[in-house]
């Protein structure tokens, strides 16, 4: 049996005592029954296709009629008091703006069927993209903007995303031994299309061994960012705006988990090797340099920076930790555990509009057949087994390449079986929703997925802004 280890203490908040507020915020959420809800976020780059700078102005004008249309209520607004999120008082639906008003999100309620979500999805699409298309903008399916080098790439005035802008382009200051990308401002241009699933205690360790395991299908079926005008060699380059940002410098808050868990223990003990980098007090959103949350909370105080609105720039701050900030400990990891009780999957790149529920389909039906799936992944020849591991797999696959021990049709007929098993899944559920995993087959047989795609159609000499087009259709 697992053991968590109590013999660390520290001065403010022994480790025990920490490691038990972890556990009520991470492992017990996943002891009450389960239903099996289905959460599911979309984030889409809005367009400008005359080719320059989205106008916020047409964004702010969409929000305050999308407010009128479905009679949402405000539940967010920046520091010039323009709209940046609101909910549905019906379904829990938020519409919103991820770090900034290029990239709207559409975040569901929790439903209990796929056809639900994509039926109210289709409802508001038709509604933003008719309201967009009178000033000339769109919404589309890529991970990354096209335009992402001709727009305002500047955060939404408000706190939080304020604080994120400035921790993001801190990366100057630190002195270590990793690598930083220079693309800071990544996530005022990048989209994702997330999805999170009521987790099963008893099958914690198992989900998320068997999820880690399946990362690199899953680069192959749904790459889609490409950051054009730079390395179009990267079709997925969203893993590295994380991994190689102020993010990743606990390498435990993002991406994979390169260690196999065999209990819920394991799964806590990873959670408080993790970082915190932000906390509140008052009005005061408090960035600070990433620190493990075992440590910061066992300081007597930290030091920090924040936004004065006085001065227009950043001051100093000396604050003492509290229990309390542990609802700022935010990772990044492909799968994570949310204080919900869900696992929340965020390694796929906003998906061409027309195909935006392959994400949830695909996740919803290996969920369910996890059973299944860890057995075919711990006997797996293909991938495994032969010196590499799924990290360093998916790091291949997200820029095409191949080692040259693998067999480039056993690769595609393994992601043929992986996604056969969770259309069963969701063929067993009777709902019809195995209708959504469908696109993923076509992809499989033209050995291709929308990053592909797209840089193929380029180079035919495709128009981008037909391309645009192309990957907004519903």
């Amino acid at each position: 049996m697992c053991k968590t280890d109590q013999a660390y203490t520290h001065k403010r908040y022994e480790r025990q005592t920490i490691i038990n507020e972890l556990y009520k915020k991470y492992i017990e959420p996943t002891l009450a029954q389960r239903d099996r809800y289905i959460g599911v976020e979309f984030e889409m780059p809005v367009v400008n296709l005359s080719g320059k700078a989205v106008d916020f102005s047409v964004v702010h004008n969409l929000t305050d009629r999308f407010i009128e249309r479905f009679g949402f209520k405000v539940i967010g607004l920046d520091d010039d008091k323009n709209v940046c999120a609101c909910q549905s008082k019906e379904h829990g639906d938020i519409l919103s703006y991820d770090c900034s008003y290029n990239n709207l999100e559409l975040s569901f309620g929790r439903e209990h069927d796929l056809n639900i979500i994509y039926d109210r999805f289709c409802t508001y699409y038709k509604f933003i993209s008719d309201v967009l298309s009178e000033s000339g903008h769109t919404l589309t399916g890529m991970g990354v903007n096209p335009h992402w080098k001709v727009n305002r790439n500047i955060p939404i005035e408000n706190g939080r995303y304020r604080m994120l802008f400035h921790h993001l382009h801190s990366y100057t200051k630190y002195k270590l031994p990793m690598y930083f990308h220079e693309y800071p401002q990544y996530g005022t241009f990048s989209s994702a299309s997330q999805v999170q699933l009521d987790a099963d205690h008893s099958k914690l360790a198992q989900t998320l061994n068997t999820f880690s395991k399946l990362e690199p299908i899953k680069a192959l079926l749904f790459s889609n960012s490409v950051l054009l005008g730079e390395d179009s060699s990267l079709l997925c380059c969203r893993d590295m705006f994380w991994e190689n940002s102020p993010h990743g410098i606990n390498p435990h808050n993002i991406g994979m988990y390169d260690c196999e868990f065999s209990c819920a223990d394991d799964i806590l003990n990873y959670i408080a090797s993790t970082s915190i980098y932000c906390a509140e007090r008052g009005d005061k959103y408090i960035n600070f340099e990433p620190i493990n949350i075992i440590e910061y909370l066992g300081r007597d105080s930290v030091k920090g920076e924040y936004f004065s609105s006085e001065t227009g720039g950043y001051e100093t701050i000396e604050f003492t930790p509290e229990l309390e900030d542990l609802r700022y400990l935010r990772t990044f990891k492909f799968e994570d555990l949310t204080y919900r009780g869900t696992i929340e999957f965020r390694s796929v790149c906003c998906q061409p509009i027309g195909e935006c529920m392959t994400t949830a389909a695909f996740h919803l039906g290996a969920m369910i057949s996890v059973d299944k799936l860890s057995k075919l992944m711990e006997n797996d020849t293909v991938l495994y087994h032969n010196g590499y591991t799924a990290s360093e797999l998916r790091k291949l696959f997200v820029r095409g390449t191949l080692p040259e021990y693998i067999d480039e049709n056993k690769l595609w007929e393994l992601a043929r079986t992986v996604t056969d098993i969770a259309k069963d899944a969701l063929i067993e559920r009777g709902l019809g929703e195995e209708r959504f995993i469908e696109p993923l087959f076509k992809r499989i047989e033209n050995r291709t997925n929308p990053a592909k795609t797209m840089l193929s159609l380029l180079d035919r000499g495709t128009d981008l802004n037909e391309i645009i087009r192309l990957y907004a259709q519903l």
